[in-house]
Parts: C-alpha cells; structure tokens; sequence
C-alpha cells in the first residue's frame, strides 16, 4: 500500500511540482492511507524527490527513449523501482520488480507492465549483480 500511494504521489508531484512535504501531507491524512507503512511511504517519496536527478540518470541509461517521453504513471513506478534498487539494499530486486509490474498492471497503459519489466530486470543485472548471483 505505501509504495502504491508513493506511485500516486510521485505521478501528481510530476504534474503539479508541489512539494514533499504537502504531497506526504495530504497523503497521509487521506482516509485511503489507513494501516499503510507511513515511514516507508514518506522514504520513497522524500528520497525520490531529493534524488531525482540521480534516480533519473540512473533510469536514463536503462530506458530506449528519453524520459521526458514516458508516460507519467511509468515514470513514476520507475523512479520510486529504481530507488529500491539503489538505495534499499534490504528489499530483495525480486521484491521490487514484482512489485512495479503489478502497479504498472494497475494503473499504466497496456502494455506498461512488460516495459517496467524489461527496464527494470535490466537495472537489476548491473545494479544487484551479486543478488543476482547468488
């Protein structure tokens, strides 16, 4: 739930350009926020936003076009993927790929879920190579 409504958020922050602090605010008081992990919620937002030209470089050099040109919602599923992969080395890279397809199942356009997959495999070979290997 957290990292579906840090999707969210990261989709209207690309939208809007409000900041962390009133995107994790109005988040956190919406009545779908419920039992979800606040703290990791707020981690993926917060460390998305603050990191976004990294994570972007990052994405950048695992994508066939240039990011400006992905659809919002595959943006932002790849941008909060790709700082699992880089920055929680605690969440297995099957964790967060399976995670990302599903929402890019959900709430992308077709057939986004085999490009998050593709993009995000991709990542995980150079990036968790020793997960990978073992």
């Amino acid at each position: 739930m957290a990292r579906k409504l840090a999707m969210q958020a990261l989709y209207q922050w690309q939208l809007t350009d409000h900041e962390a602090n009133d995107l994790s605010k109005q988040f956190l008081e919406s009545e779908e926020f419920g039992a979800a992990d606040r703290d990791y919620f707020n981690e993926l937002l917060r460390g998305c936003i603050k990191g976004k030209q990294d994570i972007a470089a990052s994405i950048s050099s695992y994508i066939d076009r240039p990011l400006e040109q992905l659809d919002p919602v595959e943006k932002a599923i790849l941008m909060m993927s790709m700082y699992e992969l880089l920055s929680r080395i605690d969440v297995p890279y099957r964790v967060v790929i399976n995670e990302a397809i599903d929402l890019a199942k959900r709430f992308g356009a077709t057939d986004a879920h085999k490009y998050v997959n593709a993009v995000l495999d991709r990542a995980a070979k150079e990036i968790r190579a020793a997960e990978r290997g073992a």
